[in-house]
């Protein structure tokens, strides 16, 4: 069974003390691809140079919505320059974050729209953080015209979950819908068509049960494949082939 890990932080100090042993972990529980996302200028350095070092670890760039005030155009400028490089798979996390308002709004929207510019102009996907955002969000992306996204890490309902299927974005689940309270998770799971749907871990954060109050690692995403393949009534085999092909498709890494 072969799974693919669409959203983590390799870069985390969380993983300086065994970075190489978490990725071999990884391939060890069946993990043949990880998306590695940069949240900062220094960040997306360091995800670049773990893609360079690993083959089977890609890099995603951006400025993360909670410090969009350093989305400069002289960071952005960087940003383009690094996107060149081949193991660069994706513009994101960008979006919008209403929740944990670390930056104002104004410079959100600001950042959000600048990333997707830089996205259509390196002919890249998206990878959108929403918290409490969704149809602004969805809203922007309409507005900018936006068609190759991954909604990363969702956490809306089912019925706004299946507007970003209608326009055909990537839905990616996290640790959450393993936790025994968390309904909306479950409800997405079900209503996301299998060729739409990802798998993330989100690590270091979001741990799935039964590992949760740990740190997060790309191995625990076995957990997180059974508990879709339970909620969805389909052999774990299936949506961990399904959303490993949706994860290669998007990103295009069978190219590179």
């Amino acid at each position: 069974m072969e799974l693919f890990d669409s959203h983590l932080h390799l870069d985390d100090q969380a993983f300086a003390a065994d970075r190489e042993q978490t990725v071999a972990r990884a391939r060890e529980a069946g993990v043949v691809g990880m998306v590695t996302v940069g949240t900062g200028l220094d960040s997306c350095r360091v995800a670049v140079a773990l893609a360079e070092q690993h083959r089977d670890v890609f890099a995603a760039i951006a400025i993360h919505p909670q410090d969009a005030g350093g989305a400069t155009d002289g960071v952005m400028a960087a940003l383009r320059v690094l996107a060149g490089h081949p193991k660069v798979v994706a513009i994101g996390e960008t979006g919008l974050d209403f929740v944990r308002e670390t930056s104002a709004r104004d410079a959100q929207r600001r950042a959000f729209r600048a990333h997707l510019s830089l996205a259509r102009a390196c002919d890249l996907p998206v990878i959108i953080h929403c918290r409490e955002a969704y149809p602004e969000v969805l809203s922007i992306l309409d507005d900018e015209r936006a068609t190759r996204v991954i909604m990363h890490a969702f956490s809306g309902s089912a019925e706004m979950a299946q507007q970003c299927a209608d326009r055909g974005y990537g839905v990616s689940l996290a640790g959450p819908v393993t936790y025994k309270n968390a309904r909306a998770p479950r409800e997405v799971a079900r209503v996301v068509p299998i060729d739409q749907l990802l798998l993330e871990t989100d690590a270091p954060v979001l741990t799935p049960e039964p590992h949760r109050g740990r740190r997060n690692e790309p191995a625990y995403l076995t957990h997180i494949a059974a508990r879709i393949a339970e909620i969805r009534g389909q052999p774990v085999e299936e949506v961990a082939a399904a959303t490993t092909a949706n994860a290669r498709r998007i990103y295009g890494v069978d190219d590179r």
